[in-house]
């Protein structure tokens, strides 16, 4: 078996969270490999950086990156699952999965992180990140988010008894996101973990796929193209978030749980693929 499907198939196994929970994410890499299969390379990264583990098996990560092809304007697919047993008894699971734009286009980038620290506890962020300041662009903002109507997905998620508005301790994670970002908390302690599959499946599942096949629609396969002036400022600011990006979702966390041989292997892989 290759690299790329040897590697996916063991991060979509997903070995961590609950059934709905899992079908969420494979539901979401099928549905973005279908769409864009023809304009992604095969993941070639090496086995030992689609999946790691500390030495006393108590945190353990898979990656799984597809970059685009030169002619597409998909930069790469980035995604990821960490889960690490915590001090207090239980786990934390973190699922992600990202898709980036190269600098040909300004449309936005996809992003969805769940970030679940117990069986009734989930945080989860959804969002179109632009990549043009909507101040500036008023049509950018009209375009991605007011004619798409994003802002219904976040309102109708508020309804839950269940949500709760979730602020990000990171500043910068908060300025990088759009005014339609669903970044909510989610907790099920009445319900129990059976009522957090429930929202999952009934809620997050389907706010998910259709906010994705918004972004497969107008972003990913638009003809949004810009200028050799904008192309390299886009290319400075898209090389700005993927270094600020590294150092937040790698920097802190990943040497404490892995140590520094396994953080330094799987950083320099990813720093190959993000080309900076």
């Amino acid at each position: 078996m290759d690299l790329h499907n040897q590697g996916r198939q063991k991060f979509i196994e997903f070995p961590f969270v609950s059934a709905p929970h899992r079908d969420l994410m494979v539901n979401l890499l099928s549905t973005v490999e279908d769409r864009l299969g023809s304009h992604l390379l095969p993941c070639t990264l090496p086995l030992d950086v689609q999946h790691c583990q500390n030495e006393s098996g108590s945190a353990q990560a898979s990656l799984h990156i597809r970059s685009g092809l030169q002619s597409s304007q998909v930069d790469f697919i980035l995604g990821s699952w960490l889960h690490c047993k915590l001090p207090t008894g239980g786990a934390l699971n973190i699922t992600s999965l990202s898709a980036y734009l190269n600098p040909s286009t300004d449309a936005p980038n996809f992003m969805i992180e769940l970030i679940q620290s117990s069986p009734t506890s989930l945080v989860f962020i959804l969002d179109l990140p632009p990549r043009k300041d909507p101040v500036l662009s008023p049509d950018y903002l009209q375009t991605f988010y007011e004619n798409t109507q994003l802002d219904t997905h976040r309102q109708m998620l508020a309804k839950l008894p269940e949500v709760q508005p979730y602020v990000s301790s990171s500043l910068y994670l908060r300025s990088v996101l759009s005014p339609t970002v669903v970044m909510i908390q989610i907790g099920a302690q009445a319900g129990g973990p059976e009522r957090m599959e429930e929202i999952v499946k009934n809620h997050i599942d389907p706010t998910a796929q259709e906010v994705l096949g918004i972004w497969l629609d107008h972003c990913a396969r638009g003809e949004r193209l810009v200028g050799e002036e904008e192309k390299a400022y886009m290319m400075k600011r898209d090389e700005l978030i993927k270094k600020k990006t590294i150092e937040i979702d790698l920097g802190t966390n990943f040497p404490r749980l892995f140590g520094p041989e396994v953080t330094d292997r799987v950083l320099g892989a990813i720093q190959k693929v993000y080309n900076i």
